[in-house]
């Protein structure tokens, strides 16, 4: 049984997230979403809530769970004794940083391997930063998230 961990902040969960999810959910016999906690970065939902907004997106999903980690990745990994780290990747400058954080984690934990999934080209330009500047200013992120998301943005700006 082949295990992988899918770590993001997901803040917020998009189509472009939920594409690589369910494309991965048919190679691996277990995805583990992993939502990245880092007290380092100001996020707009809190764990618990990205975690929750996770779960009712994944639900359909029977080899699919949802968890929050305050540590590093690799280390999650070798907790639950996963062997793949997976990484979407839009464009160039993503697989350049994805590639160097590959090699680190590698360098962390040499039983776990990453694998790079490119997102389909629909969503290329389906960003979380540019998704909450745009539900900030009002605008419609319809073709970005889902409607629960939607619905959890219009809240947090109050739209």
């Amino acid at each position: 049984m082949v295990t992988a961990v899918f770590p993001g902040s997901f803040d917020p969960p998009t189509y472009g997230h939920l594409n690589v999810i369910e494309r991965a959910s048919a190679l691996f016999d277990t995805i583990d979403v992993l939502v990245s906690v880092n007290p380092g970065k100001q996020s707009l939902f809190s764990a618990d809530e990205r975690v929750a907004l996770l779960k009712e997106l994944t639900k359909n999903f029977k080899n699919v769970q949802v968890h929050s980690c305050d540590t590093l990745v690799v280390e999650y990994a070798r907790k639950i004794g996963a062997k793949a780290l997976l990484r979407g990747i839009r464009n160039a400058n993503d697989f350049s940083y994805e590639f160097d954080l590959a090699l680190v984690n590698r360098s962390l934990n040499d039983g776990v391997e990453t694998i790079f999934i490119p997102t389909e080209p629909k969503f290329f330009s389906v960003r979380s930063s540019a998704i909450k500047e745009l539900a900030g200013y009002g605008g419609d992120v319809g073709k970005m998230v889902p409607p629960i998301v939607e619905e959890a943005l219009k809240k947090k700006f109050n739209k």
